[in-house]
């Protein structure tokens, strides 16, 4: 019988040889952790990042630690007053999916670290890649994507970074 692998599939194992999901400075994960959550080491969730801008400017935007708010265990930075308050009122609305890890590497049973610059917004929840090259994998097949990570993040939610 032959082995069948998908164009995902093949080109996340590419990715990973290349050397494509690699960490970088806007990267923050604490390698060893099994939070469920994608924090640095002071608690902060995105790197920093306004998880509200990424809905309401649609593209990533540093915040700012005078604009912030703790929600479910994790420290959001809001780059406004502003985005604080939206946050506030609805906090579910604007978490990353899964944790805030990447989508791809959830898609493959994985928990990989994210750049927030690669934050996409897709009908409504904000997913997060390592890369820009894994936002291109990503990209290629979003409902695929999302569908097996969905499938893989139970097991993949307790997983060590």
């Amino acid at each position: 019988m032959r082995n069948i692998v998908s164009n995902s599939t093949l080109l996340w194992a590419i990715a990973l040889q290349l050397g494509f999901c690699v960490v970088n400075p806007a990267q923050a994960g604490i390698p060893g952790s099994t939070s469920q959550i994608n924090l640095d080491a002071h608690g902060v969730a995105l790197g920093g990042y306004d998880p509200v801008a990424y809905f309401d400017q649609g593209k990533p935007t540093r915040g700012n630690e005078k604009f912030s708010a703790s929600y479910g265990g994790a420290q959001y930075f809001f780059a406004t007053a502003e985005h604080r308050q939206t946050f506030l009122k609805n906090p579910r609305a604007y978490l990353p999916e899964f944790g805030g890890f990447c989508v791809v590497g959830a898609a493959h049973g994985s928990k990989v670290d994210v750049d927030p610059e690669t934050g996409k917004v897709v009908n409504g929840h904000l997913y997060l890649n390592n890369s820009a090259r894994v936002l291109e994998i990503f990209n290629q097949d979003r409902t695929g994507n999302i569908t097996k990570a969905e499938s893989n993040w139970p097991a993949v939610k307790d997983k060590p970074l």
